[in-house]
């Protein structure tokens, strides 16, 4: 759903990760992923300020935060 509101409002998609940093950085609980690795392949990129400031958003209006 937070996918889905800030492709509609902002027009850009953003990423899983990005949600999860950004949920992670305002101290959220979050469950463990099954299928999270150990050692990524590829080193995670982080998400720009107005992607952050796009979830932040996304966040108030589901009252998540």
């Amino acid at each position: 759903m937070i996918q889905e509101y800030v492709e509609n409002k902002y027009g850009f998609k953003v990423h899983t990760a990005y949600i999860a940093e950004v949920k992670r950085s305002l101290g959220l609980e979050m469950y463990d992923a099954p299928n999270a690795v150990e050692t990524l392949k590829n080193p995670r990129k982080h998400p720009t300020p107005e992607k952050v400031d796009a979830i932040k958003d996304a966040l108030k209006y589901f009252e998540i935060i």
